[in-house]
């Protein structure tokens, strides 16, 4: 894998010191609240974010497993988001928040939010590791953010090209050969 990867973005390092802080803040949003939480991550993508994170929070919680594709294959430009797996899990009248790892054109966020909630749940709110400011729209609501980045095409640490380097342990670009 090592010689595909053209540059590291972000090392496991910070995404670890992040990560510890991302878990900071979401317990602090919900100290106190005896609604219940319930995480829903968007797979495939969020599984290792998911992983660090919520054994790094003190909070009572449930998991929802929802599947979204958006980049079907080898392609480095999202498609319409097809829904793989429908949310699963009752969500209604929980506070919900909805774990992904890279928001761009916002077009996956925005069909899982609107999804739950057609649920009813009590609030509904989104971490994400990966944000890219250029492209996030404005009307995507974003709670917490890991990273701001350039709009690259990063694979690494969940995130994928054809199903590979999800497993990488930083986030990375690829050499732009490898893309075409």
């Amino acid at each position: 894998m090592e010689r595909d990867i053209a540059r590291i973005l972000i090392r496991r390092e910070q995404i670890e010191a992040r990560n510890r802080e991302l878990a900071a803040e979401i317990a602090a949003q919900y100290d106190g609240d005896d609604a219940g939480l319930t995480l829903v991550p968007i797979l495939s993508g969020s599984i290792i974010f998911l992983a660090d994170l919520i054994r790094l929070l003190p909070v009572k919680m449930k998991i929802a497993l929802v599947q979204i594709s958006t980049y079907p294959g080898g392609t480095t430009t999202p498609g319409d988001p097809h829904t793989v797996l429908e949310l699963s899990g009752d969500v209604t009248d929980r506070h919900v928040l909805v774990v992904d790892d890279i928001l761009d054109s916002g077009r996956t966020l925005r069909r899982v939010q609107a999804m739950i909630h057609a649920r009813r749940p009590r609030s509904v709110r989104a971490v994400v590791l990966l944000r890219k400011p250029a492209k996030a729209p404005p009307d995507v609501p974003v709670d917490f953010v890991g990273f701001d980045i350039d709009d690259l095409f990063v694979v690494g640490y969940g995130l994928d090209f054809n199903d590979h380097y999800r497993n990488y342990p930083h986030v990375a670009v690829l050499h732009p050969e490898l893309l075409t």
